[in-house]
This record gives structure tokens, sequence and C-alpha cells, in this order.
């Protein structure tokens, strides 16, 4: 049974709920703990965590008695019993009151009657009840069945009615038949694997889970119950005692525990409910009440980059004990099968184990280490007893690894070694091995980014970019990305690729532009690490420039000749382009999985192709223009033929377009358009809405007589039906009509599927352009999670080779209408669109338009001017 919490609670607030005083109602109990919560609050930042979190349970304990006897259950054979956080007496502001009302065997009517109106008045007063009633056997029945009811048990403690009860009990819950130490153990393992295995084994994601996540609450938790049950352990210092836990390693927990128990006891604050997600609604607030400021992100990013060294401590502590466990509780050392690596390693069953704990004296076995992981197939993972002396040895260190030239070669090859990048650097990474090697990996470890579009730590992000290249390279996996795969698995050099991914973001958290600043840190360290001239520029130059074709393919027209031979230009040739193209793959991919989808995908795919036909055919003779028309003119028209199309009206119809068409439609789609075309009434508008994707995405086309609120009644018509523009062509044919073509992504950023939700949406938006002269915009509502985010304006004019179009860009907050809003001033200023490339990062959008004024010229510096000034008068 758990003892009975110290507290600091004042007298005040026990004396009245004191059994002997006067009788409180609902209403009084109410505005008791409404006062109790405020004085938690306030005293909050001043006073140690484990003194509030009992000083809430004595209250709650105070509350209970009080009501228990104003209800008379004192004068009846029952016994009202805490479990669970509560029991320990770890109660934060909102957490649950978890309760076992212990009876005899059989509950009568009159018991249970005034069982059912003291747990109504528990809910009445706002304590989150959870609650059951049983009898000794009962539960002995349940826990036996759900290791969840076990654990609940075995921290229970006595609040009121009869102690026999109770008393009777515990022993039985110390009994073999009840739970085995060996039983129990693999038990909470296996929940915890589960557990870890929900989040996706995702300790670093930037809404952390305080209770549940890899590293948090639950982690350091499970050592103590595993502990609770073998060694009848009421506490983790119990653990130093039996030598399983150094005093250093307890006061680390200790620590660790307590900033996860001051963060989640914020967090019930402020988000005024029990709730563990930390949210980004909530992180600023909770950095201003843990005491970190409130001057913008700067607050919430030191108080994350704490919280994610802190879950890698608990994480590391929690394998290596378990494990520790393991060997104590399950496997005796003599039951290993141990086999000798070398004279300084072993193999014990799976796991490497050093032969000499003195061995961490030379900084260089560390190093070593890894590199026998990554030569060692049969190797899993590290002993506890070795994980141990390696956490020793790192701490002692003086200096990074790196200034070690034997550790320098052997780092590089690990990077080097089929399997270096596999078991060997997810152990490296696990264990803070690259921030001990490298002190710029140091410098990011934990280092947050407070948007919606990245979903990790930076070195978090960095380390799973590093494992997508390395996937590439894998022939199991050349299913999942065929030309990443193919491309990686021909270089005579995937280290440069790796290296690339190791310092594309290491720049970040210093100021200025991380590309160029980790350039400088890439080329110096190949240079050290014995890497030629030309292959250290290459790493540096694909990290200055590991953004450029991700930019490209998302906000340029990837069609445009131009475009192409502009990136071509700062890319040179065929082997900068694919070590550039895989890193983007990969750098998109783990930046964050939800927003990688097809239409990325094929937009990347397009512009390598696009390039690399390019170089083929030389930079210095782009395509012609002219035969690029007819080319895809005499394509189209040997398509139409196939459907006994008149020839005569095909070129009859072509008449009516401008050359662009031509030029910005592949010869399928020109081919599919006219004939639609030919076939349709045009006294009303044709929406054709492919069935077939269309680079990842649904193309949405529209035919129709040419009015000036077109685009943006076209714009708020998608937006209503919660579908994203990813894409958009406008093109103004010489008879008075045009044509619109959007590419747009559904909730799941998904093409559509179903056909008859197709089908009425064309019908939908052919009657709303045919009807509606005045643009309605949708209600510009800002997301909830959106809220704490702040995306100043920022309106840019791009320069474009073309002399009659001019590129503007549009940087804005992320919200439904922000499109619609950007079409009605383009309305109203008579500015032609002509193209737009629209990107979401997160809670940003980055709109880029092609644009033209009324005359179809290129814009002025004054009318640039004062389209800049009506766009932030409207948005903003």
């Amino acid at each position: 049974m758990t003892n009975n919490p110290v507290h600091i609670v004042p007298p005040e607030f026990i004396n009245k709920l004191a059994v002997s005083a006067d009788f409180l109602s609902t209403h009084d109990i109410c505005q008791l703990s409404l006062s109790f919560n405020t004085w938690l609050k306030d005293v909050f930042i001043d006073n140690d965590i484990s003194d509030l979190l009992s000083s809430r349970a004595i209250f709650v304990d105070a509350i209970l008695k009080k009501l228990w006897c104003q209800h008379h259950l004192d004068e009846y054979q029952i016994s009202l019993v805490a479990v669970g956080g509560y029991g320990r007496a770890e109660l934060h502001p909102q957490s649950d009151v978890d309760i076992l009302l212990l009876t005899q065997e059989e509950v009568n009517l009159e018991l249970e009657e005034k069982i059912s109106s003291f747990i109504t008045q528990l809910w009445d007063i706002k304590l989150d009840i959870g609650h059951s009633v049983r009898s000794i056997k009962e539960c002995l029945k349940q826990a036996v069945k759900e290791v969840t009811v076990a654990t609940n048990l075995m921290e229970m403690r006595q609040i009121a009615g009869s102690e026999t009860l109770t008393q009777q009990l515990m022993p039985l819950l110390n009994e073999e038949v009840f739970w085995t130490s060996e039983k129990f153990f693999i038990a909470k393992c296996k929940e915890q694997d589960a557990r870890h295995q929900q989040y996706r084994g995702a300790a670093y994601t930037l809404e952390p889970n305080l209770k549940a996540n890899p590293g948090g609450l639950r982690d350091i938790q499970t050592i103590s119950w595993v502990a609770k049950r073998h060694f009848s352990a009421d506490s983790l210092e119990e653990l130093v005692e039996h030598n399983y836990l150094y005093p250093n390693e307890f006061f680390e927990l200790l620590e660790s525990q307590d900033y996860l128990w001051r963060m989640r006891f914020a967090l019930h604050f402020v988000a005024g409910r029990s709730e563990n997600r930390l949210l980004f609604d909530y992180q600023a607030d909770v950095a201003k009440m843990m005491g970190f400021g409130d001057e913008g992100k700067a607050p919430v990013e030191r108080m994350m980059k704490r919280f994610f060294r802190i879950i890698a401590r608990v994480t590391e502590l929690n394998t290596m004990l378990l494990q520790h466990f393991e060997q104590a509780i399950i496997k005796k050392p003599e039951q290993s099968n141990i086999s000798i690596i070398n004279q300084d390693f072993e193999l014990v069953d799976t796991l490497i184990n050093t032969r000499n704990d003195r061995i961490f004296m030379r900084p260089v076995k560390m190093i070593e280490m890894f590199l026998i992981i990554a030569q060692e197939p049969g190797i899993k993972g590290i002993h506890s007893h070795t994980m141990r002396l390696m956490r020793n040895a790192r701490r002692r260190l003086i200096s990074g690894l790196i200034d070690y030239a034997e550790c320098r070669r052997m780092f590089m090859a690990i990077i080097r070694h089929p399997r270096g990048l596999g078991l060997a650097l997810t152990l490296m990474h696990r264990h803070s091995i690259l921030s001990s090697y490298l002190p710029l990996w140091r410098n990011i470890a934990g280092q947050m980014q407070f948007d919606l579009f990245h979903a990790y730590s930076v070195d978090e992000h960095s380390y799973r970019v590093i494992k997508n290249l390395h996937q590439f390279s894998q022939k199991e996996h050349n299913h999942k990305f065929p030309l990443c795969s193919k491309i990686v698995q021909k270089i005579r050099k995937p280290e440069v690729l790796y290296l690339g991914g190791f310092f594309h973001d290491i720049g970040k958290g210093r100021g200025g532009d991380h590309a160029k600043l980790g350039a400088v840190d890439a080329l110096n360290f190949c240079l050290s690490h014995q890497m030629s001239k030309h292959d250290s520029n290459m790493v540096a130059w694909l990290v200055e420039h590991h953004l450029l074709m991700s930019v490209t393919a998302q906000r340029r027209d990837i069609n445009d000749e131009n475009v192409i031979q502009t990136f071509g230009e700062i890319v040179r040739d065929e082997a900068h382009l694919n070590y550039l193209y895989c890193l983007t793959v990969a750098d998109m991919r783990g930046t964050n999985e939800s927003l990688w989808n097809n239409w990325k995908a094929n937009l990347l795919e397009e512009l390598y192709f696009n390039t690399l036909s390019a170089f083929r055919h030389g930079l210095e003779k782009p395509v012609e223009t002219r035969s690029k028309i007819r080319e895809n003119q005499q394509q189209a028209l040997a398509i139409l033929s196939e459907q006994n199309i008149n020839e005569q009206s095909i070129k009859a119809l072509w008449d009516e377009f401008r050359v662009d068409y031509f030029l910005r439609y592949s010869p399928e789609q020109i081919a599919r358009q006219c004939q639609n075309i030919l076939e349709h009434d045009r006294e009303k508008p044709l929406v054709l809405i492919s069935s077939v994707p269309y680079r990842g995405g649904t193309e949405v086309f529209i035919f129709t007589k040419e009015k000036n609120n077109t685009f943006a009644n076209s714009v708020a018509f998608l937006v209503t039906k919660k579908l994203s523009i990813h894409d958009a062509k406008i093109i103004s044919t010489k008879t008075g009509y045009t044509v619109n073509t959007f590419v747009v992504l559904d909730s799941r950023n998904k093409p559509l599927r179903e056909r008859f939700y197709t089908k009425e949406m064309s019908q939908d938006l052919v009657d709303r352009l045919g009807k509606v002269n005045i643009c309605e915009l949708p209600e510009p509502k800002v997301a909830r999670h959106m809220k704490k985010f702040k995306v100043p304006l920022r309106v840019n004019f791009i320069k474009i080779h073309s002399k009659n179009r001019t590129m503007i860009e549009i940087i804005a907050l992320d919200r439904p209408g922000l499109l619609s809003n950007i079409a009605q001033v383009f309305q109203q200023a008579q500015i032609n669109i002509h193209s737009a490339k629209i990107t979401t990062f997160g809670e940003k959008a980055d709109d880029v338009f092609t644009i033209s004024s009324a005359e179809n010229n290129e814009l002025t510096v004054q009318e640039q001017e004062a389209l800049a000034l009506r766009l932030k008068e409207e948005i903003d």
C-alpha cells in the first residue's frame, strides 16, 4: 500500500473540510475547490512540484472523507481506496480521481443507493471520478485478467472507511498466484511496446503527449511498477539500494520526472481540462507559466528543446533498466549465449557487450563499437551494462569525438558501410553519440520548429532524412520510390548524398540563411574527413541548394522552358540533378509524412525529367517554341482523328486559341478538352472533372464565356467543397472565352475518386458559373490550431523572362477564403491571371501568380505598388 503523502496545503482548506466541521453543500465545496485551484496556480512557480501534486491529493482526500461521512457511508462495512495516480498521490489539477469502493461479498439496496448518491455528488462538484465497486474476490478476479487493474491495485491508498477490508486485500496482492514478477514484467513491456507503436516511435513530434509519448511519464512509471512488483519497492530510490540504479541515474530520473510533471501541471491549468497533449494552442502559455518568458516563439523553443532532451534521457534509462530487469527476472547470466567478437567486445545473445569496464576510457572505442554493429548483422542492440558504461563515458567527454583522427576514419567507415545507416545510425542517434561526435549536431538536438509544417525537431527530422536516403539504397524498397532507388543504387559515392542529409538543416537555430551556414559546415567537415575537394564541394552545394528543387517544383511552371533553363543553369549537370532529386524527396518525406502526396511526387519527377531532357539537348539549345507547338498539335490531331472528329472543325477551334494554350497543355489534354468543347453547347459553361488523376491530383477544366469574376467564382466554389487548389492555368481565347484549369486534392490530400460526386460537383459549378455574377466569398474563419500563429503578409514581385508578364508571390496565414480574397483583388484591379501555384507550408500559404495588366502588359512599378497595397488592405 502507498504511504500517506506529505503536503503544503494551507490549514484553512483542511479545517473547512474536517469531518467535525459544519455541513458543506455542493456549492460550498465548488467554491472551496475554486479557491484551492487559485492557490495552487499562485504557488506553482515557487514550490516543489511533488509537494503540489500531493497537496491536491490531500485536498481531494479531505473532500472525499467529508462527503463520505455526510452520506453516512462510515456506518457501513465498506472501504474507500485511492488507486492509480491518485493512489500514488500524484494528482494534477484536472486529473481523473480514480477510486475503489471495496465491499463485503454482497451490497444491499440501501448501501447501493448511498453509494450512488455519493458518486453523483462527486460529479456535481466537478471531480472527474473513475470508480469501481468491488469485493475482494472481484478485485482479484479482475486483476488476474487485466494487468492495468493489477497495477492500479498495487498503488492503492486508504482514504476512509473500513481498514479491515484493505488489510485483507493487501497480502493477497503480494502472493505469487496473483502476478509473478516474470509475468508482470512481460505484460508491462508489451503494454509499453504497444503504446510506443501507437505513437509510431516518434518521441520528437512537435505536439507530444506528455504522458504516453515515448520517453514520457508512462515510461518512468513503467520502471517504478516493475520495481514495485519485483522488489516491493515503494520508490525509485529503493532501486539504488538494490544496485539496479546508480545515484546519478536516480537523480537524473527524478529531475526528468520533475520537469515533465511541471509541464503537465501547467498544461492542465492552461487547457482547463485533463489534457496530456501539448498542442500548439497551449505551448506559449505553458512556457510562460513555467517561467520561460512570453517574448514570441523563443520561450516555446527553449521549453521544448529541454523537453526533447529530457525524453531522450528517459528513453535511454528506461531501455537500460528494463533490460537489467529482464536479466534479473527472466534470463539469468548463465543462460546467455556468449561469443567473442574481438578482445574488447563480445556478443551476449544478440546484444553487443564490452569485455572490459575501462574500455571507453579510450573514446575511439565508442565509435568502433558502432562500426562493429554495422559490420555484424547478428547484433540487434546494446547490452545494458555497456549502455551504462557508454552513458558515463559520454558525460566525461571534454570535446567532440570528431577531434580524434581515428574516430573520423571510423565514422566515415560507418557512413560508407552498406548497413552503416541502419541499426548503427539508429543507436547512435538514440544514445546521443551523434551529438557527442559532432558538436554541430548537439546544437540542433531538440531544436523545435514552431510551425504546422515541420512534424519533428530538427535533429529528428535530419535523422529521418538520412534514413530515407539509406532506404533508397536497399533493393527491398525499390517499389516505394523506383526512380530514387534506381539513382542511389547506381551512385558511385552514396556517402556524398548521405552527408548532404546530415548537414542540410544543421545551420538552423543560429540566425541567418541556414542553407548557407550549413554549406560552410559541410565543406569543413568533408575536408577534415579526407574527402576529395570535388566530393566536398558537391556536399556543400547540395546543402546550400537543398530547397531549390522543392521550391521550383511547387512554385514555378515546370513546363515553362525558361523555368527549366534557369533551374538547369544552377544545377549544372546530371550528377548534381541526381543527388538533388534524391535529397529533395527524402527531405520532403522526412518533414511531415502526412503532407507528402502523389501530387508533390509527380511534380518533382516531372521537373527531374524535364531538366534531364534539357541537359541532353543542351541548355544553350532550348526547344524552339514553334516546333514545340507544332509537335503538340500534330499529336493531339492524331488522337482526335481516331475519334472520327472532323479535322476542319478542330483547326477552326484551334484558330480561336492563342499560342500559349498549345505550350501549356499536353497533347492528351488538348485532345480531350477540344473534343468536349466541339460537342458542347457554348451557351453554357463546360466543366470537366477528370476521373483519372493528373500529377497525383484531380484536374478541373472550365471553358466558358469570359467574365471578370470566373476565376474568383471558381475558387470560391472549390473552397466550399473543402478542396485544396494546388495549381491553376488561365488562358483567354481570341473569341471571348476563357479556359481555366485547376488541380485539386481533397481534405485527405488525395485525388477525387467517387465518379458520382465529381459528376454532381461539375453540374453545381456549371450552375454557379451560369448564374452568379457576384463572387460570394466563404467566411474567413481561422482554424483553432492556427490561432497561435502569426504570418506577416508579404507581397514580392519576382523577375521572369517574359516581357508581358509579371510574377507575384503572396505569403500569408493560410485560412479558408484566402485564395478567393486574392482573386477578388485581382478582379477589382482588372488584373489578368495566367497561372497560379498554390502551396501551403503548415500554417503558411505561399501562392505564386503569373499576371498581366488589363492591356496584357507587364505591370509597371507604380501598378505593382498599388496592387501590393490593395492586397494588404484586403488580406490583413
